[in-house]
Formats: structure tokens, C-alpha cells, sequence
């Protein structure tokens, strides 16, 4: 599951330009018993299988090749941090990421308590396990180191990236089926558009996710605007 995504589309690239080095290991290559076993059942009874801590450990130190605290382990499951843009753009800073990806009822908890140092979470709901999370993450992340994307300036307007969803793009041609581009964005007047596209992340931001006001970084110029558009609203309430 890992190495196709890893080879495809802009992560592909990223590693072939050497900018991000990619890994899969499977900590069953680390397990000791005959065969290969990575979980047992739970002390305490219950349904599932729990996952054992001498396989993990083993996997990571290996990784780490003794070198301890040099990186930062990340342990995906549905119990951890809420992951957000603000967790990409810290984790991209990084110099080495290991994910931990279970795959069971759950893990030893000395793994958590001794192993890994962050808890991440895609969201409130269970998968089957945590391989599709770390590539979300893994993605997310990868796409801010320089070089990755193609425009420099895209990772830095994106939604979430300045606090407020992105506002609307356009493209050739400019009339598609009598829906013509807006005008500002044909005008040519840099400041004026990028004035435009700013009210029209506000404007987004508010209709859409307006939870993100409370913490996005607002200037008093930006609340005043803000201030006219809830009222314009409120009188047109179905624009």
C-alpha cells in the first residue's frame, strides 16, 4: 500500500529529485517468534489482538540506528492529536518522521508510553489501519518542503495554510457556457485582485467554515470587512 503511493504522482518525483527519502519497513521482519508473529491477545481478556512491543521497538531502533531522539515517532491512531495544516507545516521542519502504522485491535500501551513521541489522527473515525493515515500525513507534509510542488507560492495559500479556506480559482477560457470569470480577476491590477481574492477568502471562510474566524490571525481591516459581509448576510441571506 505504502510503496505504490510513495512511487506515484508528486511524491514520486519528490524522491527521484532527492528531496525526500521514503521507507516502508514491515516490523514483522522484526518479530522473534517462528512465525513472525507481531500481536497476541490481550492481558485482561477482550476481543482482538493487541500489538506486541518487542517487534515495534526493534523496527524503530533499528531505523533509528542508535542514534535516539534524532526523530520524531509518530504513532497513528484515533486517539491522537487531531492532525491539522499547522501540524504539516511543524512536522515539515523535521529532519526524519517515523510512522508507527497498526493494523489491529490496538498497541502495547509501552509503546505509547516509551516509544513514540507524538499521536496523530486523521479524523473522528476508525480504519482498518493506520497505513492510509500516515500517507495522508506523509503527503500533506512532503508537498511543503521546497522544491516539491511545482509553484513555490501554492503550499502557501492553501486552504488552512493563512488560517482561512482559499479563495476561488479560474482558468481559460474566460466564458464557459454563458458563466463568465469575474472581471477583477481580467483586470490586470495585481493589488486590486489580490485585494479581491482576500475578501473572497473571508467571504468562504465565513459561509463555509466560519469555526475558523475564531482562530485565524485577522487584521482590524479584515474584521471590519468581515463585519460587512455578515451584514450583507443577513439582508441577502440566500446569496
Amino acid at each position: 500500500m505504502l510503496e505504490g503511493v510513495f512511487k506515484s504522482s508528486i511524491l514520486g518525483k519528490a524522491q527521484e529529485k532527492g528531496i525526500v527519502s521514503l521507507n516502508a519497513v514491515n516490523f514483522r521482519d522484526y518479530s522473534t517468534s517462528k512465525h513472525n508473529t507481531v500481536d497476541d491477545t490481550p492481558y485482561g481478556g477482550g476481543g482482538g489482538m493487541v500489538l506486541k512491543p518487542e517487534p515495534i521497538f526493534a523496527a524503530v531502533e533499528d531505523v533509528l540506528n542508535g542514534q535516539s531522539g534524532s526523530a520524531r515517532v509518530i504513532l497513528m491512531c484515533p486517539q491522537g492529536e487531531t492532525f491539522t495544516q499547522a501540524k504539516a507545516e511543524e512536522l515539515s521542519t523535521e529532519e526524519h518522521l517515523i510512522f508507527i502504522c497498526g493494523h489491529y485491535e490496538g498497541y502495547d500501551e509501552r509503546i505509547r508510553e516509551h516509544l513514540v513521541t507524538d499521536e496523530l489522527s486523521i479524523g473522528d473515525y476508525v480504519l482498518t489501519g493506520g497505513e492510509l493515515p500516515a500517507m495522508v500525513v506523509i503527503d500533506s507534509v512532503a508537498r511543503l518542503l521546497p522544491g516539491v510542488l511545482g509553484n513555490e507560492t501554492s503550499a502557501v495559500t492553501d486552504s488552512f495554510s493563512t488560517g482561512l479556506l482559499e479563495y476561488p480559482h479560474y482558468t481559460r477560457p474566460a466564458e464557459f457556457r454563458g458563466w463568465k470569470v469575474p472581471d477583477m480577476l481580467l483586470s490586470g491590477h495585481h493589488a486590486n485582485i489580490e485585494a479581491w481574492r482576500h475578501e473572497q477568502a473571508l467571504q468562504r471562510t465565513l459561509d463555509r467554515r466560519p469555526d475558523l474566524l475564531n482562530q485565524a490571525q485577522l487584521t482590524d481591516k479584515d474584521k471590519k470587512l468581515l463585519q460587512k459581509l455578515k451584514a450583507q448576510k443577513i439582508t441577502n441571506p440566500a446569496d
